[in-house]
């Protein structure tokens, strides 16, 4: 019988980067996935640190502040462990703002970008800001964690489903179809997945399905910033020196657990960036691909304690890449029995629910 001081249930980004933080803490850490890890929303992502965005909930600005903060060392961690260091492929972005909100609320950056922009820029009556936001790739990042984790020995098995968790006196009992788990403390990390475990109905976690393309961009197009509106984003990837990438995304659908790609999805994905930057008629398309974003109704992740000995961290919604280091560190915090730096009352899943 397995018997870890902390059972995870579920190795996406979240999972494994409590399971890294933990182990860091010397925790021996147990984590569960019932596919492959890092395969879903994880390695879908965009993979931009947008903790600006004026899209987001305004309850998640500390949190994400907090994990731009660590981000360095965490990245730095990953590196030291597997010897792959992820670098950031971009360090600015080009962000459309409405412009009865102001811009008082954003980091703006000086330059001469949006200048050398506009030649190849749609503007469309939009008022732009520039703001210090770095991107990655999250597939890159993906293959970095998972080298890190198993350099360090966790106890990472694939394919094995949490089934049941059922709380004793003294430790959790978490049931798989192989074998029984018996730990201090258990983690539902599952993403999409969670609400059949941890959240309560409410706030149940559901999938939001996003459908994303990448290109070639085109000689003639200089792009190495994020563009971003309400509608579209352009995210290059540059570590290539011979060719520039960029991920054009995304859609926000409530299509059940159902990851197909629709062509006029696609269509219209690429239509709304072509209206923004016309170059990217030119562009061939190399991929396409859908993912399912873990949301909850207020769109606020749930992290924090459910129940003795039970804890979850998940529905991180479009920012698990960015939130994956500040959630792991405050909740070890927590199990640790300390106060996390950042309050994480908005986060509760026991917080009045939004309408």
């Amino acid at each position: 019988m397995l018997q870890p001081d902390v059972c995870i249930a579920g190795a996406g980004i979240i999972g494994l980067s409590l399971a890294l933080e933990l182990h860091t803490r010397g925790a021996s850490v147990v984590v569960l996935d019932q596919g492959e890890p890092l395969a879903e929303a994880s390695t879908a992502a965009a993979g931009m640190l947008a903790a600006h965005d004026p899209e987001n909930p305004r309850e998640l600005l500390p949190l994400s502040l907090l994990s731009l903060e660590l981000y360095p060392h965490y990245l730095h961690r990953i590196f030291d462990l597997c010897g792959s260091m992820v670098s950031f492929h971009t360090s600015t972005t080009l962000q459309a703002v409405d412009k009865h909100r102001g811009t008082t609320q954003f980091p703006v950056l000086a330059g001469d970008t949006l200048a050398l922009l506009a030649p190849y820029l749609t503007a469309a009556g939009r008022e732009f800001v520039l703001l210090g936001e770095h991107s990655l790739d999250p597939r890159e990042l993906a293959a970095a964690l998972l080298a890190a984790v198993r350099f360090t020995g966790i106890d990472l098995r694939p394919h094995t489903t949490a089934r049941v968790v059922r709380t004793q006196t003294q430790h959790v009992e978490v049931l798989t179809d192989q074998e029984t788990v018996t730990s201090s403390t258990f983690v539902d990390c599952t993403g999409a997945w969670s609400h059949s475990l941890s959240a309560p109905p409410e706030l149940w976690v559901l999938p939001r399905k996003g459908q994303m393309l990448a290109v070639e961009l085109p000689a003639s197009l200089p792009l190495h910033l994020v563009l971003r509106t309400p509608d579209i984003y352009i995210v290059p990837r540059t570590s290539d020196p011979d060719r520039t990438k960029a991920v054009i995304g995304a859609t926000v659908e409530d299509a059940g657990y159902d990851k197909t790609v629709n062509p006029n999805d696609i269509a219209r994905l690429r239509a709304l960036a072509t209206e923004l930057l016309p170059a990217l008629a030119e562009a061939t398309e190399l991929e396409t691909w859908a993912g399912l974003r873990p949301a909850t109704s207020d769109l606020l992740p749930l992290i924090g304690q459910v129940g003795e000995r039970r804890f979850v961290a998940t529905g991180h919604y479009r920012n698990g890449i960015l939130l994956a280091p500040a959630t792991a560190y405050s909740l070890a915090e927590m199990l640790s029995g300390k106060s996390p730096t950042v309050d994480l009352g908005a986060f509760s899943a026991f917080r009045e629910r939004k309408v």
